[in-house]
């Protein structure tokens, strides 16, 4: 097999083959593009942090990692002509050494969840299964009917105050780390999806209380990238709120199809929220952690 780095020209190919691994795994039609795999390995090196592995046929595997203070983060994809090669292996010890060459001193690989082969590999490597993500998703039948709550589209002067809220909204939740504005708002404003008319928030007191970061064209339709609202000012309906606001957005764009990814132990029961308002599980995603100390 040849091995190289993956680059941007890489990423149709790259969509290609994951979607093909996902339906493979799940039975179900994939709903990744090019957009998906943009965003995934947006902060990879791409020249020294990722492995393309090809042979006569295409991509056979992939990998990519980025660091994140002391946490290594790596994806392994290896399809069914690479994994009798044990090619898994070579590629969860790359991530692993790029992550130590950083100052990692503990490694995150994520899975999907009916990927028996990942779990085998990355058990052997010593990884635990930690926690799992759901992506959720609605077929919307009609315009929502919207909360009695003020909500406002976000103005670009203000755009580093609604990260801060954002920012402070997600302090609860599992492995946050917060991002310098000037790095997250390239990486979303290079998006092709990029919209601020997909951006909302909500005002307490003239305060910046819940926010929500959307994109059109996403997994097959609206997708909800963000959802936050700051520990104070919880209770009050406003998740719910801009979850509708977002839906009828999306409806009137002619987008009934809206999907969000979950912790599926959020700390503030987002889950079930999303279950309240109509959404399902359509896939799950594993988080697996090792001490690379």
């Amino acid at each position: 097999m040849n091995t190289r780095p993956a680059t941007t020209d890489d990423l149709p190919s790259l969509a290609e083959f994951l979607a093909a691994d996902e339906e493979r795994l799940t039975g179900n039609p994939s709903q990744i593009v090019v957009t998906d795999v943009r965003d995934w390995m947006s902060r990879t090196d791409l020249e020294h942090d990722s492995w393309l592995y090809e042979d006569e046929s295409g991509i056979a595997a992939v990998a990519w990692m980025h660091t994140t203070d002391d946490l290594g983060t790596g994806i392994v994809g290896v399809g069914p002509r690479a994994q009798v090669a044990g090619i898994g292996n070579e590629l969860v010890e790359n991530t692993e050494r790029r992550a130590r060459e950083q100052g990692a001193s503990r490694m995150h690989q994520f899975a999907l969840g009916p990927d028996e082969y990942a779990r085998e590999l990355l058990v052997s490597h010593g990884y635990e299964d930690v926690r799992h993500f759901y992506e959720m998703a609605i077929e919307l039948t009609e315009r929502p009917e919207l909360a009695d709550v003020k909500i406002e589209t976000l103005q670009p002067e203000e755009a580093e105050v609604f990260y801060d809220a954002l920012d402070l909204a997600f302090q609860d939740h599992w492995e946050h780390h917060s991002t310098p504005f000037a790095e997250w708002y390239e990486r979303h404003s290079a998006s092709p999806n990029f919209d601020l008319n997909l951006w909302f928030l909500i005002r307490s007191d003239g305060e910046i209380a819940a926010i929500s970061r959307n994109e059109a064209n996403r997994n097959g339709g609206g997708y909800v990238g963000a959802l936050g609202v700051r520990r104070e000012f919880r209770g009050r309906g406003y998740a719910k709120a801009l979850l509708y606001r977002a839906f009828a957005e999306f409806w009137d764009r002619g987008i009934p199809r809206v999907t969000l990814g979950v912790d599926a132990t959020n700390p503030t029961g987002a889950t079930h929220l999303y279950e309240r308002v109509g959404m399902h599980v359509e896939s799950e995603n594993v988080v697996y952690a090792k001490s690379l100390s």
